[in-house]
């Protein structure tokens, strides 16, 4: 395993890491989560991702146990939740002081930590300020809860605001955002983030590096039982039944021929591509089984095949690059 420096950050995260999103309670039971978790732990994944929202804290309920039945070194490992989705009662939902230290306080009992490593604002929340989501933010840190705290599916707008309101204040700011990142979605992490890369070092988490399984391959011939998009989560569906989804699947096609013409699996594939971008910290895997697991985890030993020359056949069959910032 190798392993990645969370932005600027001294944090070094393995280059894959684990979570929870739909896996954890709709598709794991207590057992198989404890052998994932296990076999990306013994492959040298320090980083097990996790928020309240994954199925209403039962995600984090699981984690925990395994954590706790594991007994691995506090040390050894970096674990996180996100803030946003808690419930349906307004004190529940959202970035007020309030929400965030509740949320984070329920995540330490779910997870059976004393602290969090990374804890991650899910959402942006427009109607809440700024300054007081960077305050309860380093509220936290300063009480020793909470390590590094960050964004996910924020613009460059918003985590700039949070930069501008920590600098201003002299609080703790945003050391990470954890946007989607896929060859199919790109604009953000290669278009939109790269000044804050240049100018602040943030860090990136990035989740759905296989397009919610699109990029496995599997999705050719419909959708399989026992897969992510047979479960009951209505925007996949409809990404994936959606002129967009059948044009990412018709691409993926292609990408098949490709990856067996140099020798990997589409999987690697993707995978490698996403480690390709140095901006990357680390690639968030979502496996429902042991064998998915190691499969996507070997993905590291394909960088060194996507040579200059197969990252040009693969954008050439993707055509999503964004288009560059005008230089005037």
């Amino acid at each position: 395993m190798n392993y990645r420096r969370l932005g600027k950050s001294g944090l070094k995260l393995s280059e894959f890491s684990y979570g929870s999103w739909v896996t954890f309670s709709f598709q794991l039971d207590a057992s198989i989560a404890t052998e994932c978790m296990k076999t990306a732990y013994d492959a040298g994944v320090n980083f097990f991702d996790n928020a309240e929202a994954y199925a209403e804290g039962q995600s984090e309920v699981i984690m925990g146990k395994v954590l706790r039945d594991m007994e691995w070194p506090r040390d050894s490992y970096c674990v996180s939740s996100k803030v946003f989705w808690g419930g349906e009662k307004p004190t529940q939902r959202g970035l007020s002081r309030k929400h965030i230290h509740d949320a984070c306080h329920a995540a330490l009992k779910r997870l059976r930590v004393d602290y969090l490593d990374l804890f991650f604002c899910h959402r942006p929340d427009r109607q809440t300020p700024i300054e007081e989501t960077v305050r309860a933010m380093d509220s936290l840190i300063r009480q020793g809860k909470v390590l590094y705290w960050g964004t996910s599916e924020w613009s460059a707008d918003e985590i700039r605001a949070a930069y501008g309101e920590a600098k201003q204040h002299n609080l703790e700011p945003p050391t990470m955002e954890q946007p989607q990142y896929n060859c199919f979605v790109r604009d953000k992490m290669e278009k939109e983030y790269l000044r804050l890369f240049e100018d602040e070092g943030l860090g990136t988490t990035i989740w759905s590096p296989l397009a919610s399984g699109i990029l496995t391959g599997k999705y050719g011939d419909g959708i399989p039982s026992g897969s992510r998009m047979a479960l009951d989560i209505d925007f996949l569906k409809g990404r994936l039944e959606s002129e967009v989804g059948k044009n990412m699947i018709h691409k993926t096609k292609t990408l098949t021929s490709l990856s067996d013409g140099i020798g990997i699996s589409l999987v690697d594939l993707s995978l490698g591509w996403c480690l390709k971008n140095p901006n990357v910290s680390t690639v968030i895997l979502g496996a429902s089984n042991v064998d998915q697991l190691k499969e996507n985890l070997k993905a590291a030993e394909a960088v060194d095949k996507l040579t200059p020359d197969v990252m040009e056949r693969i954008e050439a069959v993707v055509q999503s690059k964004p288009e560059a910032w005008t230089d005037w």
